[in-house]
């Protein structure tokens, strides 16, 4: 890829007077001329450990939201679904539509996601290993008319694959350097560091993490070499609705973003 892509935004759309907060801070981004910038906010949170955990205002009214931060902003979007009836819908709004990693085996979801023109985001699951990322992607490919499975081939078609950490035990992730490098091999690969700092369940009815690691993960995935880097963030992630401690402050974020640019530069 020409220029790094960034992906950052809110877990999950809290309310619109929210969303456009964090958007407003994350224009710089899109103003970089070397990075291509995509705003990342879910309009349903599906996986959440307890039912009564937040979720977000749904596909219509979400939908709404990101088309209006579109229009306002400029800006690319990228959410995830989570089964096949909110894919036509969310295609007609997102740039990028994201498969989430416990969902990453789903052949429906993935044949539905790769009919329509959007990037596809297939993130690894916790329970795979790198190697086994290449039959998700296979699904895409095909169904876009790729016979080829190579970097390029993903490249031209749209479909990027997505390092989130793997399961170790019961509630850590751990990360894996080497998967970026096997996944590179196939396709485009996104890091995603704040979901890679995260305790699966771990927190008593919901997941907790720690993210003040995220910035060495990123860092480290700076070096290895990737496509691009994927960090929720939030005006006050202590206040935020989901996953809020995983995610970066803007201060820091800022921050962590140019130091990954100095270690790519190099």
């Amino acid at each position: 890829m020409d220029k790094m892509v960034l992906i950052s935004g809110p877990c999950v759309i809290e309310s619109r007077d929210i969303t456009y907060r964090i958007a407003e801070q994350l224009q710089e981004f899109y103003e970089n001329k070397d990075i291509d910038f995509y705003f990342k906010a879910s309009f349903d949170k599906a996986n959440r450990t307890s039912l009564n955990s937040f979720r977000g205002p749904g596909l219509d009214d979400g939908l709404r939201i990101l088309e209006d931060i579109k229009k306002d902003f400029g800006f690319k979007i990228l959410s995830d679904v989570h089964n096949e009836t909110q894919v036509k819908s969310a295609s007609e709004v997102l740039d990028i539509i994201q498969i989430p990693a416990f969902l990453c085996r789903q052949t429906d979801l993935i044949v539905e996601i790769a009919k329509t023109n959007c990037i596809i985001n297939i993130k690894k699951g916790q329970f795979l290993d790198a190697e086994n990322m290449q039959y998700p992607l296979k699904k895409a490919l095909e169904t876009r008319g790729e016979s080829e499975l190579n970097y390029e081939a993903s490249l031209k078609n749209n479909v990027w694959l997505c390092e989130r950490g793997n399961t170790f035990g019961y509630n850590t992730l751990v990360v894996d350097m080497r998967n970026l490098v096997i996944m590179r091999e196939y396709a485009p690969v996104i890091f995603d560091a704040t979901h890679s700092v995260q305790s699966l369940g771990g927190a008593n009815g919901k997941s907790g993490g720690d993210s003040k690691y995220a910035p060495y993960l990123a860092k480290a995935a700076a070096s290895v070499g990737v496509d691009g880097f994927f960090f929720e963030t939030h005006t006050n992630p202590k206040e935020a609705l989901s996953d809020g401690v995983n995610m970066l402050d803007i201060p820091t974020l800022k921050k962590t973003v140019a130091k990954i640019i100095k270690i790519r530069e190099i």
